[in-house]
């Protein structure tokens, strides 16, 4: 019973809450599925469905995980790494600014060598006004950063640290451990995607080590949920690249001819699968160090991350407990 039960913490163990969870959003998913079957699909109307599909997927996951966490997890919702205090939201600032930074940088570097050609402004495919066209990537992209960083950071990240910080490893150990397989997993659900290579799977796994770095540092999630939606937006809809394989670039400030060769650029897969993006990764990893030494005094393991706060206990996420 040990194996399915904790005693001491009255809960189901971190494998089957983890497993539970990816069951109910299947299952959530499922049944809203169902039901837009039986919807009629206005074509005229494509821009507001695909805004209300995505809007519906977020709400789906960010609600299966929202319950998991109370129902399975017995913990408070702002141990997710959601406390929105002014902390918080000074830190998503700084997140939205270094992901359209850091694509900005790459951008800049693919321009100087001549492996990008600008071939127009404000350019869009949809037939709508470029304004209410960029509208759709943008929500796409806030919706996708928050419910992606609540799954793989926020959820599983923090209950495989739990899971893993039994003896021997200790909880510095099982909170290192969750971290690299919680990246491998990002790693792997890309692998799938178009255009998809080898390279580009590796690439994911070393970005799911970048957008865990903050919350590895601070067990809050603004600064991944800021760089995932800036990275995600800048990249495909303000400079044009692709986005981890897809093309989401049919709306865009500035349209280019992606040229240059594939090891740095990433081809059709996008600056992700190139060693520019691991480039920007790695300084975007030593600017996230600074910013975090710059706003807590020091920096280092936030191992609140793999310790278990009850619901109705006092949290003390985002304190810097570190070591």
């Amino acid at each position: 019973m040990t194996w399915f039960w904790n005693p001491d913490e009255r809960r189901l163990r971190a494998l089957w809450r983890l497993s539970l969870h990816v069951i109910l959003i299947a299952a959530l998913g499922l049944a809203a599925a169902a039901l837009l079957l039986d919807l009629r699909v206005d074509p005229a109307a494509s821009l507001a469905n695909d805004i209300a599909g995505m809007a519906l997927v977020a709400l789906i996951v960010v609600a299966a995980t929202l319950l998991a966490a109370r129902f399975l997890d017995r913990r408070p919702i702002s141990d997710l790494g959601l406390q929105f205090t002014a902390h918080w939201w000074r830190d998503l600032g700084f997140g939205l600014f270094l992901g359209a930074f850091l694509m900005l940088l790459i951008f800049l570097v693919e321009l100087a060598l001549g492996w990008i050609t600008v071939e127009g402004t404000l350019s869009t495919s949809r037939p709508v006004p470029f304004g209410l066209a960029i509208f759709w990537p943008l929500t796409q992209f806030l919706f996708v950063g928050i419910y992606e960083e609540l799954i793989f950071r926020g959820y599983h990240m923090k209950n495989l640290a739990e899971g893993l910080s039994f003896s021997p490893l200790g909880p510095k150990r099982g909170l290192l451990l969750a971290f690299f397989i919680s990246s491998i997993i990002f790693g792997l659900l890309h692998a799938g995607n178009p255009n998809s290579t080898t390279i580009s799977t590796v690439n994911l796994f070393l970005a799911g080590l970048f957008l865990g770095l903050p919350f590895l540092l601070t067990d809050q999630l603004a600064i991944p949920i800021g760089i995932h939606i800036t990275w995600n937006f800048f990249q495909g809809n303000v400079f044009g690249f692709p986005v981890s394989g897809t093309s989401t670039n049919s709306t865009t400030l500035i349209a280019v001819e992606q040229g240059g060769p594939f090891l740095w650029t990433g081809g059709a897969f996008g600056p992700e699968a190139g060693l520019l993006g691991v480039a920007a990764m790695i300084v975007g990893s030593l600017l996230i160090v600074w910013w975090v030494k710059r706003t807590r005094g020091a920096f280092g393991l936030a191992l609140s991350v793999a310790e278990y706060q009850p619901a109705g206990s006092e949290s003390v996420a985002g304190q810097l407990p570190v070591e």
